[in-house]
């Protein structure tokens, strides 16, 4: 078994990422790691808040292995001890952590920190493994026996799913996105508050839209020599907050080089990324979307939790009247899953086996 060490445990993310991995065929979680004011207790009360009340996220019962497993200190964690890191920390603590991690240690991160330098590829399971490459220049520039391999921005991860097959077939000129995300999303600090969510909607997430301008850009750029060359097409995005718990929503304007049909862009959907489900990583689903014709889905509450919280489903596909080749349509993803925990161990697993030939 491959030994994982998480760090950044007692967060959603990090709650979610020990879900993921217990029972997991290659994977075990040997250390937890998270702040200092966490560190020396047992996972069970690290989690208590000051009355006492479990902060455990997840509909799932806590694993009473991991209940009992004492969380270490993040800053003081000797990465020699792990086979693979999962960082779920904040982007200022990972700016700190995770390259001291990675000068021994395979890093995967949730965080932001480092997902636009030039050596880092930022993956996502069946769009762009072949980006792995890039690790290479990254340990050989940065003299790593480690290395770095961050998760995209949960927002976007269901529209670059499902951006990629009209980009291959069709190619894309411009996107006009608008998001509506769920609370989960901000994690429990600072989190939100739910005077402000109830029957509300908040019309502004602080820095989300230019990670959501930029991000998919790189990762569905071509990898050539030793550095990914970007996607050539701009996006517009406006973020958005509502009060759902779990699951993102995307509506789509996509302008594509080449006409074509709704129907056309449903089938190369649906085809999509036979050949990464074909490898049956142990996240992997069986589709990575889904298409539905019933023009009231995807809907949160009824589709996120699609082949295991990783498919993408994606309805209401049709034509842009005001664009020329325009296609417009609506798609959900699992922030904490796909967007977070469980898409990153999908890396993790596509890496142990194919990139570090751990398996």
């Amino acid at each position: 078994m491959i030994k994982i060490a998480l760090v950044g445990a007692t967060g959603i993310v990090g709650q979610q990422a020990i879900v993921s991995l217990i029972n997991h065929p290659w994977f075990k979680i040997t250390k937890l790691a998270a702040s200092e004011r966490s560190a020396g207790k047992k996972y069970r009360d690290a989690l208590k808040d000051a009355n006492g009340a479990s902060k455990w996220w997840c509909p799932e019962d806590m694993p009473e292995e991991i209940a009992e497993m004492v969380v270490e200190d993040a800053a003081l964690f000797d990465p020699t001890t792990v086979d693979m890191i999962f960082s779920t920390v904040d982007t200022s603590a990972a700016k700190e952590l995770e390259p001291k991690y990675a000068k021994t240690t395979p890093v995967i991160s949730t965080a932001s920190a480092f997902r636009y330098e030039e050596d880092t590829p930022i993956l996502i399971g069946g769009v762009n493994m072949e980006q792995a490459q890039l690790l290479d220049i990254q340990r050989k520039k940065r003299d790593w026996k480690g290395f770095i391999a961050p998760k995209s921005n949960c927002t976007i991860s269901g529209l670059v799913v499902s951006l990629k097959p009209v980009l291959d077939k069709y190619g894309v000129k411009q996107v006009i996105m608008v998001s509506q995300q769920a609370m989960s999303g901000a994690g429990r600090t600072p989190g939100l508050s739910a005077m402000d969510m109830t029957e509300n909607v908040v019309p502004y997430i602080p820095g989300e839209e230019p990670k959501v301008e930029t991000e998919p850009q790189k990762i569905l750029g071509k990898f050539v020599g030793d550095a990914i060359v970007a996607a050539p097409f701009g996006i517009s995005a406006t973020c958005t907050r509502v009060p759902v718990l779990d699951g993102h929503l995307v509506s789509a304007f996509v302008q594509t080089e080449k006409p074509c049909t709704p129907d056309e862009v449903k089938e190369v959907m649906k085809d999509f990324g036979r050949e990464f489900c074909a490898l049956a990583l142990p996240s992997s689903p069986k589709h990575l979307i889904e298409v539905t014709d019933d023009p009231f889905r995807p809907q949160p509450r009824v589709d996120r939790e699609r082949g295991g919280g990783m498919t993408v489903t994606v309805g209401r596909i049709r034509k842009d009247p005001l664009f020329a080749n325009g296609i417009k349509y609506v798609c959900l993803a699992h922030n904490t899953k796909l967007g977070a925990a469980k898409g990153a161990l999908q890396t993790a697993e596509y890496l142990a086996k194919y990139y570090l030939k751990l398996i």
